[in-house]
């Protein structure tokens, strides 16, 4: 019986780096996507250098470094300085450079809206190339950790909390002061109750800066995360990352960050992909949180065929008629109840409030005088003393015609859930990317676009094969002709206005 042998440490060997590295190595593709970019074209510093001075690191280097890391889930710039000494792929990819944690977190945080729009311009690559269709969009989002406990984040309901608890401590402290006998024991109380009175000082500090805000909470550490709940109730402050999926080939081809939840989310998202990919019209699959009737309509507005799930808007009593009972005639602009009584509108719009829940809208309210004594009162309304009332929404149309395309195409509206939720799963479980290291929208931007470039790459050469990406690299390597549509990622100006995020002229 024998083992398998082993080799010598101390044997002097020739190693060299290109055959450490397998051809179909993800490495590769790494190596061939970054060298394709025009770095100064999006705004990376030291691609060209002066003779003089010290020699800086050329930010291809420093970014296909994060690319490797954020698509294996090492994140951290101590984690890939390690990476980089001592892994052999990485030795290759960096050409044996070993660039400390400090530059390597610097280069993080300077480039963030820069890796931001590389990842949008490959996305318009994809489209030229059809992998991309922009026909049909899933729109979803994922909840994600920031650099931010839950203890520095704050509303007016914990920020009363806290003052109430200091108050009844000092009160608690007075009442010891009274009773106490001995200097020493008063002194400790006084002092005990000066660092109540520093605590909450600090409270009605931070509940000047809310209410200046005009914010609903407010975040100490990073200012623009929120508390949200990540799953179950389980509650911790982080971001909201919206982001669109094409069906052709399940490619990630836009992202933002919006507010704790998505109620305001579908039309910036909807109106930024539909610009990105550059095409006439749209459909927008996503599920009944997005369900708001002001977005519903924006999209329409933008040749936008919206098919979000529609929410639930029977009435909380299981024994009274429910407002689908009620039948709208758009001609004669009233309602007809299932006893056959018609509801009319005195064409007065309401301003609906729904007490900053959602955003304000419009409506009419129709009512009949003949409910009063009607003997079907007692199955239409609760209300003892006037009848059934129907608040009709300004955007009651549109709801209308997104809930009737739903109802009629229900597997094409399902799906939303194969296309858009598969990717964070991957993303989340799969590489750890339940965290963002970094702090601020732009920063999290710009590190959410490493890990979606990273999944579009994986995803295109899933699809196409290695060779097939180098050759779609290879076909926007080429100068285009000035007539040409063909896309390019060689020597000219950024693709993106930042502003506007849409490509410019």
């Amino acid at each position: 019986m024998h083992h398998i042998p082993s080799q010598n440490r101390n044997q002097i060997q020739m190693l060299c780096l290109e055959q450490c590295v397998e051809k179909e190595s993800f490495v590769r593709a790494i190596d061939a996507f970054v060298d394709l970019i025009d770095l100064k074209s999006f705004g990376f510093k030291h691609v060209t250098t002066n003779e003089e001075g010290r020699p800086p690191y050329h930010p291809a280097t420093l970014l296909k470094l994060y690319l490797y890391g954020y698509r294996y889930g090492i994140r951290s710039s101590r984690k890939l300085e390690y990476q980089s000494k001592y892994n052999l792929e990485v030795k290759w990819l960096l050409c044996g450079q070993t660039p400390s944690n400090r530059t390597i977190d610097y280069f993080r945080k300077e480039y963030a809206e820069a890796f931001t729009n590389v990842f949008r311009k490959f996305v318009f690559l994809l489209k030229e190339m059809g992998l991309v269709e922009g026909k049909t969009i899933a729109v979803d989002s994922f909840k994600i950790r920031a650099q931010n406990s839950l203890k520095n984040n704050f509303n007016i309901a914990k920020i009363k909390r806290h003052k109430e608890y200091i108050d009844n401590r000092i009160a608690e402290f007075k009442r010891d002061l009274d009773e106490a006998q001995n200097q020493e024991e008063k002194a400790e109380l006084r002092q005990k109750i000066e660092t109540q009175k520093k605590r909450k000082a600090k409270y009605e500090s931070i509940e000047t800066q809310l209410i200046e805000s005009e914010q609903e909470q407010i975040s100490l550490t990073d200012s623009d995360s929120r508390a949200v709940i990540l799953h179950r109730n389980i509650v911790q402050v982080g971001y909201t990352i919206q982001a669109a999926v094409d069906a052709k080939k399940k490619l990630i081809t836009n992202l933002d960050t919006a507010q704790v939840n998505d109620t305001r989310a579908l039309a910036p998202i909807a109106l930024n992909t539909k610009a990105l990919l550059q095409v006439e019209q749209m459909d927008i699959l996503a599920d009944k949180g997005y369900h708001t009737g002001d977005q519903l309509k924006q999209c329409a507005d933008a040749n936008i065929q919206t098919f979000v799930s529609p929410k639930d808007s029977s009435s909380s009593y299981d024994d009274i008629f429910p407002i689908s009972r009620f039948i709208y005639n758009p001609d004669s602009d009233l309602y007809t109840c299932p006893a056959g009584q018609q509801l009319r509108t005195n064409n007065i719009w309401y301003k609906h409030s729904n007490k900053g829940r959602s955003p304000a809208f419009r409506f009419k309210r129709y009512v009949t005088p003949n409910c009063k004594d009607f003997p079907m009162r007692s199955r239409c309304t609760k209300g003892k003393q006037n009848g059934r009332a129907i608040d009709r929404s300004e955007y009651a149309d549109v709801i209308a015609q997104n809930a009737a395309r739903v109802n009629k195409s229900p597997d094409y509206y399902r799906l939303r859930q194969q296309l858009a939720e598969h990717p964070w799963g991957t993303m989340k479980r799969q590489w750890g990317f339940d965290h963002v290291l970094v702090r601020g929208k732009k920063q999290v931007l710009g590190e959410v676009s490493l890990i979606f470039t990273c999944y579009n790459m994986i995803r295109c050469i899933n699809i196409l094969g290695q060779q097939g990406f180098y050759e779609i690299l290879a076909k926007a390597r080429k100068q285009p002709k000035k007539d040409s549509k063909q896309p390019y990622l060689g020597k000219i100006m950024p693709f993106y206005d930042k502003n506007i995020l849409i490509p410019a002229a």
